[in-house]
């Protein structure tokens, strides 16, 4: 149940770019994480698309004919990962970033992007006005 959030300049992204990564960025997780392929898995795995309006490296703004920078946060229950998890998921969001864009190995470099893994606490993670406990996403993503 991963909730993902790509920030990228704005403008970065032409449709067919941000489609080809919004397809498979969540799907990507889903795998690194051992989520199941099941249609209540995929219903509460999310990503959403952060266009920044300024974006400053070492105190200067990239300027608009700069390469993009981008983070990714994943946000997934604490529990349910391990180091090897966290650098799959590290591994499959750089190579789908690097997929969609003219310069792949520019990926390679730190400065290109960067991934954050937000572990939420148990407890910490509310659905329907509930407390939605790892069990419970479990039951859910396995039953339907």
């Amino acid at each position: 149940m991963p909730f993902v959030e790509l920030f990228v300049p704005k403008g970065s992204l032409d449709q067919e770019r941000r489609e080809k990564i919004g397809g498979r960025l969540v799907s990507e997780v889903m795998l690194a994480e051992g989520a199941p392929d099941t249609e209540a898995a995929r219903s509460i795995s999310w990503l959403v698309v952060n266009e920044i309006d300024a974006w400053f490296v070492g105190g200067r703004q990239l300027s608009d004919g700069e390469k993009p920078r981008y983070v990714v946060r994943v946000g997934v229950p604490a529990g349910s990962m391990n180091d090897d998890k966290r650098r799959d998921i590290v591994r499959r969001v750089t190579r789908v970033l690097a997929d969609a864009d003219a310069d792949p190995e520019r990926f390679s470099q730190a400065a290109t992007a960067w991934v954050h893994i937000n572990e939420i606490p148990e407890g910490n993670w509310g659905a329907g006005g509930e407390i939605v406990r790892i069990e419970d996403i479990a039951a859910l993503v396995t039953s339907g």
